[in-house]
This record gives structure tokens, C-alpha cells and sequence, in this order.
């Protein structure tokens, strides 16, 4: 989410069938555990390629099949790949290069070393996760990646190169951040755990090592490869001897099969209207040009392959925008810092698409697809309207599109209804991904993937006077999210989050939340979080110093009694809690969560519990089963008052819970209803990896 202050602690298309099918034929070959050469010999004696290691959220796909997106691509780990390297982590400590990687671990190179990837289907296209030094005084340095394809250990088709920049990467310090590396305290008087002190009220003040708590390392590249490679060929990534780049860090490779570009016949053609395709001259007042006789003839926009140059905001409505595919049609703009603040405080404006505000009547009826939206934003300004798209877009699709290097991707102020965003990729974002503001209803966003946010991947954010409802996230995928959550609800009515996939948050949030917070609307109706998979979640929240759920509820500005229905999740890999529910704890003793209800829940491994209750309230357990749980299965201290009737928190046992982990089942006997089973810290027991169930 985007705010101000300290953080407190459908069917698929013909594209996505063969990429599954793809998938599935690649995972028929993977070696999980490591790419080992084989011991057959090829002709002419070379040894083939290692058998291609392929993943989701960094795991055997078999593990996660039928939750999140339905992409395009196949994705393989460095850590897996050939490599002169060194491999980086595992490691989930916040402020590391391994735990903002995908899976917590990847490959360093030195200048002159290389990681190779085997192609598992056929490829003319990839997107390479990195990481590279910033400048010594913040700002980013660019640095070659060179690019060569190999077939029986001989380079087939032509070198390529890619410059690589940590100009969108590395921030620094306090909310909202700072690009000096440098830079002293930003809020002096905040806590800072690293010392567990408040600066202003220590004497002496702490001095912190700089550059202190540096994040958003990694950043990610798309390259055209200029041909179709097939199966078997390698990819190598090597980083030049002549590098500027002290080391280069590849986490993973995506490979993918990418169609010809769509041509649109019968539209208002944007180049027919004066674009420039070269990205060299403003393409803005041609494309509102198009949009305007689009309007009056009842066509669509179309915008071809090429790079259009917007350096504001394409105020949209009733009107259709289509591209050529976002690899080819690219919308490209800098930031821009305005005369003077506008009336929302926005000091800067970008590129973007934008409905009209609720103020001016908002829009409707607008449809955007395939097309990429690429910013340059690389520092936190809440006030700044810098997000791909905004606005009003009431009874409109999003679809096919690619964000990059926006603050938010997308960031709606209703009231609106009935949008729909779909298959689309959202990543390198300072901020959120998506975020349904104030009055949004009857929306849904499915079937997207979203990677390396700086705060909530996607997120519900109602506020009163304009409550969201009846809203659904549904299959997408979340990975890598820097701050805060994968998949965020603060408020709202009958919402609905199912069948998504979310990996690897980093810190102070986790996998999926709902919070009473932000001055948020109560929950009402159904809150349902159904057929989710977390991954690697349930992370140390850095301010309490306790481990958070991989899923969990945090009752912070009024209670949380909504019907609550978590159904079918699986939790894997816990670095804490499968579940969590809390109360702040000066509040401990004003709000409650109440009757929230668990049913047909997985939990594969957890460093600590598999519910962790740190509020007064209830909840019910049904067929919850459990296995490599770290520490005592629930972990119930209640409101922290251990009054000798029992803790304030009543766990309720809906029958078939099975399982456990070192201290025997996880839902013993013994524990309930409201048995004190309260250690505030209990030790980290790392689980095994997860294993098909």
C-alpha cells in the first residue's frame, strides 16, 4: 500500500495451453536438487546439456500445480543451473541479497565467470532477474551481461548483450526510503530494532552502519533473442572481464516462446496521427489524437511495434488501446517534475493511463491490451500519481500488459465497478502492484504475476464513506514482494481471495493479510481465503521482533469479526507460523478476532507453529493437517494477561486435525480450548524442503 508514516510493525488462451503442456513435458526432465551433467555421451563424445530444472516460485511444479497464474513462461533458478560462480544463501535475513531472491538463494558472478541454463522447450525470448553494486553515492551504474546460445557445446546464433542498471534498484533506510546510500536516520526518533532503542531517547544516539537496511536489490530485463532456439540449446549469462560491476547476481531465468506481433487493421492506427516509433519525439498528443477520432468512428486504437515516448498521464475513456504484444509495443516515459504541486500533492507526473478522477465523473468502457507500460521511478513519493494506470475505469479490462518501473501499476480511487485485469505482468515496482481503493466493487483481478514490489503485491484498501465490495483476486502469482504483503485486504465486504500463489516476502508483511489498519471500513459479510498456496512465508516482522503467519489477521483499529472462511490453503516452508492472528499490544484489550474458521488446510513445515494467537477471540479447526512443525502446534498467548481461567483465545476443534512436528501433534488434547500454551520467542527449527503431500 501506498501511505504516509512508519509502517507499524477464465479459460486460458492458445498461448498459455501450450506453455502448460510445455511446462509439463519440461518437468518430465527436471532434475530437482541440482542441473547434474548426464552420463551419456553425445555424438562426437561432448556430454549433452543437464537435464533443464524447471520451477514454480523456486519448486517442483507439481507442488504448487493449479494455484496462481497460468504464464506464458518456464522458469528456471540460477542456484540449479551450470555456473563458474558461487551460490548465494539459502539466507531469509531482511537487508540480503539470497532473501530477496526467488527461493532465497542465487549465483554470483565475478567478471569473467558465467551461469547456463538448458532450454526445456523452444525459446526466442528471456527475462533475466539480477542484481548489480549501486554507485558508491546511490543513483546505480550500468554494467554489460553478454548473451550467447550453445548446442553441443558450440555457439549457434549470434552473441547478444545486455546493459544492465541499478538505477530502479537499491533503497535505503526508513519508510519511504531514500536512493542515498549514505544518508543518516530519516526519522531519528523511530525504533530501531538493530539496537532495540528509540535514537532520540538513547544517550547516546546509535550510529548506524551505512548504508542502513538496503532493499529493492534486484531488478529484471527482457531480451528478444532474434530466433528460435530449441530444446536442449543452452543460454549462457556470462559477466565480461572488462565489467564495470564489481559482481553480478543472476537469481533465475525466464524462457518463453513469444508469438508474432498482432496487427489490427481496422483501428485508428497511432503512426497515421504522427507517433514516432523511435521513441525519440513525444508520441502523447498523436495517440490522444488517435483516441479522439477512435471515439468519433467507433474503432479501436492501435499501437504498433515500436517505442512511444509519454511523459504524462493518457487521460482514457470509451475507447479500446491495443498492441502489437507488450514485446514489441512499448510505451516509454521519464518522470517529470511538475511547476508546482497539484491539488493531490503530486510532485511529479509520468507515464501512464489514466481514467478521470471521481471528481470529474470517471470513465468507463475502457479496454487496454498488449501492450507494455515502462516507466523510470526509483524513489517513494506517496503523493506522486506516477502508477501505469489510475484513475476511474468503471466496466473496463486490463489485459496482456507488461509495468515496469511505475511507483503502483495499478492504483484505482473510486468509486468504481466492474474492472477486470487478467493475464498481465506487473513487476520492479517502487510500491504496490495493484491496489482497489475507496469504492471499488464487483472487480477481479485473475490469472496476473506480479514479482519484486516494494510494498503489497495486491492489496483492498476500503475507507469509509466508500467501502469496497464483492471483489476477487483469483490465480495470481505473487513472488519476491520487498515490503509488506503478497496479497493484502484492509476491509471491505464479501471478498473473495482464491487459487493464488504467493512466495518469498521478505519483511514486515507476509504471504496473505487482513488487517484492521490504514483507517480502513470494518470486514463485513464473507472474507474468504480459499485454494491459496503460500510459499516461504511467515516472516520475522523486524519491529515486534516475533515471526509473523504465512497467513494472518491483525486486529490493530477495531475488531475483526467478519465470517471468516480460510479453506484449502497450503502453507509451505514457514520461516515462523503457517497462522497468525494478533492485536497490537496496547490494544490487546479492545479488540478481538472472532469465529474465524480453518478447513482442509496443508501445512508443510514451520520454524515455529502452526498457529501462533496473539489477541482475545476464537477460532475453529477443521482438517487441518500438519507435518515438520518447528515448535509447540499452537502457540496461545491470548491478550497476555494468562488469567488462571485460561487464555482469552478459545480454539476450537472442528475435528481431523492430524500431524505434527518436534513436540508431537500439533493439535493435541491437551491444548484445548484455551490452554496457555504461550512462548513469546520460541526457537527456529528449519523445516525440510516441502515434498508432495
Amino acid at each position: 500500500m501506498t501511505r504516509t508514516g512508519e509502517r507499524p510493525p477464465a479459460a486460458p488462451h492458445p498461448g498459455r495451453r501450450l506453455a502448460a503442456a510445455l511446462l509439463a513435458a519440461a518437468t518430465s526432465l527436471t532434475l530437482l536438487g541440482g542441473a547434474a551433467a548426464g552420463t551419456a555421451q553425445a555424438a562426437g563424445g561432448r556430454a549433452p546439456a543437464p537435464a533443464p530444472v524447471v520451477t514454480r516460485a523456486a519448486l517442483d511444479p507439481a507442488l504448487v500445480q493449479g494455484r496462481g497464474a497460468d504464464v506464458d513462461f518456464l522458469e528456471q533458478e540460477a542456484e540449479h543451473a551450470v555456473t563458474t560462480g558461487t551460490a548465494i544463501g539459502p539466507d531469509r535475513t531482511p537487508y540480503t541479497l539470497p532473501s530477496e531472491a526467488s527461493g532465497r538463494e542465487a549465483v554470483r558472478l565475478e567478471p569473467g565467470e558465467y551461469v547456463e541454463f538448458t532450454l526445456p522447450a523452444t525459446t526466442n525470448a528471456i527475462t533475466v532477474r539480477y542484481s548489480i553494486p549501486d554507485a558508491p553515492g546511490g543513483g546505480g551504474i550500468t554494467a554489460p551481461l553478454d548473451v550467447t546460445v550453445r548446442r553441443d557445446g558450440q555457439r549457434t546464433g549470434p552473441a547478444r548483450q545486455m546493459t544492465l542498471t541499478s538505477e530502479y534498484s537499491w533503497l535505503y533506510n526508513q519508510y519511504p526510503f531514500t536512493n542515498d546510500p549514505q544518508a543518516d536516520l530519516l526519522h531519528p526518533d523511530w525504533w530501531i530494532t538493530e539496537c532495540d532503542c528509540v535514537p532520540a531517547a538513547t544517550d547516546p544516539a546509535p550510529v548506524v552502519e551505512k548504508p542502513f537496511r538496503p532493499t529493492h536489490m534486484y531488478d529484471e530485463q527482457r531480451l528478444l533473442l532474434g530466433r528460435t532456439y530449441r530444446a536442449g540449446d543452452t543460454v549462457r549469462l556470462t559477466a565480461p572481464a572488462g565489467t564495470d560491476a564489481e559482481w553480478t547476481v543472476i537469481d533465475l531465468i525466464d524462457t518463453e516462446q513469444v508469438a508474432p506481433p498482432r496487427v489490427l487493421l481496422r483501428a485508428a492506427n497511432v503512426l497515421a496521427f504522427g507517433a514516432d516509433p523511435t521513441g525519440r519525439r513525444d508520441a502523447a498528443p498523436a495517440i490522444e489524437r488517435a483516441i479522439a477520432f477512435a471515439q468519433r468512428t467507433d474503432l479501436p486504437v492501435y499501437l504498433p511495434p515500436g517505442v512511444f515516448r509519454v511523459d504524462r498521464h493518457i487521460v482514457v475513456d470509451d475507447v479500446t488501446i491495443r498492441g502489437a504484444g507488450s514485446w514489441y509495443t512499448v510505451v516509454r516515459g521519464e518522470e517529470v517534475e511538475l511547476d508546482e504541486p497539484l491539488p493531490d500533492g503530486s510532485t511529479h507526473t509520468g507515464v501512464g493511463f489514466y481514467g478521470r478522477y471521481a471528481e470529474d465523473g470517471g470513465s468507463s468502457d475502457v479496454h487496454l491490451a498488449d501492450f507494455a507500460i515502462e516507466g523510470d521511478v526509483s524513489e517513494r513519493i506517496d503523493t506522486d500519481q506516477v502508477n501505469g494506470i489510475g484513475g476511474v475505469l468503471s466496466d473496463s479490462t486490463v489485459r496482456g500488459l507488461y509495468i515496469s518501473h511505475t511507483k503502483v501499476g495499478l492504483w484505482f480511487d473510486g468509486p468504481m465497478e466492474n474492472f477486470l485485469i487478467e493475464d498481465t505482468v506487473i513487476v520492479n515496482q517502487i510500491a504496490d502492484a495493484l491496489n482497489f481503493h475507496r469504492g471499488v466493487t464487483d472487480s477481479v483481478a485473475r490469472g496476473n504475476f506480479v514479482r519484486n514490489t516494494g510494498d503489497d503485491g495486491l492489496a483492498m484498501w476500503s475507507e469509509p464513506g466508500n467501502t469496497n465490495a464483492r471483489n476477487t483476486f483469483e490465480s495470481n502469482t505473487v513472488q519476491s514482494p520487498t515490503l509488506a504483503n503478497g496479497i493484502a485486504i484492509y476491509g471491505g465486504t464479501d471478498t473473495t481471495v482464491r487459487g493464488n500463489l504467493v512466495a518469498d516476502p521478505v519483511r514486515e508483511g507476509s504471504g496473505l493479510h487482513a488487517g484492521s489498519r490504514f483507517g480502513a471500513d470494518p470486514f463485513g459479510g464473507r472474507l474468504d481465503f480459499t485454494d491459496n498456496t503460500v510459499v516461504r512465508g511467515g516472516t520475522l516482522d523486524l519491529n515486534w521482533d516475533i515471526g509473523l503467519g504465512a497467513i494472518w489477521f491483525y486486529a490493530l483499529e477495531r475488531d475483526i469479526d467478519a465470517d471468516i472462511r480460510v479453506t484449502g490453503d497450503h502453507y509451505l516452508d514457514s520461516t515462523y507460523n503457517a497462522i497468525m492472528l494478533v492485536t497490537e499490544f496496547a490494544q490487546r484489550d479492545e479488540h478481538v478476532i472472532e469465529n474465524a474458521r480453518f478447513r482442509d488446510i496443508r501445512v508443510d513445515g514451520t520454524g515455529t507453529s502452526v498457529l501462533s494467537a496473539r489477541t482475545a477471540g476464537s477460532a475453529t479447526f477443521e482438517n487441518v493437517d500438519a507435518r515438520n512443525v518447528g515448535a509447540v502446534g499452537i502457540n496461545n498467548c491470548g491478550a497476555f494477561h494468562f488469567p488462571g481461567t485460561g487464555s482469552e483465545f478459545t480454539v476450537l476443534d472442528g475435528g481431523g486435525n492430524d500431524g505434527g512436528g518436534t513436540t508431537g501433534p500439533w493439535f493435541g488434547a491437551w491444548q484445548l480450548p484455551n490452554t496457555i500454551t504461550c512462548d513469546d520467542r520460541p526457537p527456529v527449527v528449519p523445516p525440510p524442503a516441502p515434498a508432495p503431500w
